[in-house]
């Protein structure tokens, strides 16, 4: 639905979008990491490197900006804090590639989803659209 509120939690490996509202029972369309993007173990000096695999990960943000490409607001939820933040990575990397989507997103907070069900995701995005939003 264009120029809906949709949430995006995102984690390495996969995000959750919910496009039709954050209400309780609500179910997301899930989106994952290409199995190449998924964390291997490597060397501290490999990383610095760039021998990851954070460089393939724009195939993952570009499904998720597709998936969201007519919302009208963005709430992420990410998972991770400072350079392992996922919500600031896809962020940035719609900055570079989709500012359109970029200048949606309304908040991104950091969260630990890897703990957290989808009806505890939906109560964090009722609450920032109560604390934020009048509708």
């Amino acid at each position: 639905m264009p120029g809906t509120f949709v949430v995006v939690a995102i984690t390495r490996e996969e995000a959750r979008v919910w496009k039709t509202g954050v209400k309780p029972g609500a179910i997301p369309e899930k989106i994952y990491a290409p199995s190449e993007d998924l964390h291997k173990h490597m060397k501290v000096g490999q990383h610095h490197k760039g021998h990851d695999t954070d460089h393939d990960s724009q195939k993952f943000y570009e499904s998720i900006a597709k998936a969201v490409s007519d919302a009208g607001e963005i709430l992420i939820i990410g998972h991770g804090k400072g350079k392992a933040s996922a919500s600031l990575k896809l962020i940035q990397a719609w900055e570079r590639k989709h500012q359109d989507l970029a200048k949606k997103v309304v908040d991104a907070m950091d969260s630990d989803l890897q703990n957290l069900s989808e009806p505890q995701i939906l109560a964090i995005a009722r609450e920032w659209i109560e604390h934020h939003r009048y509708f």
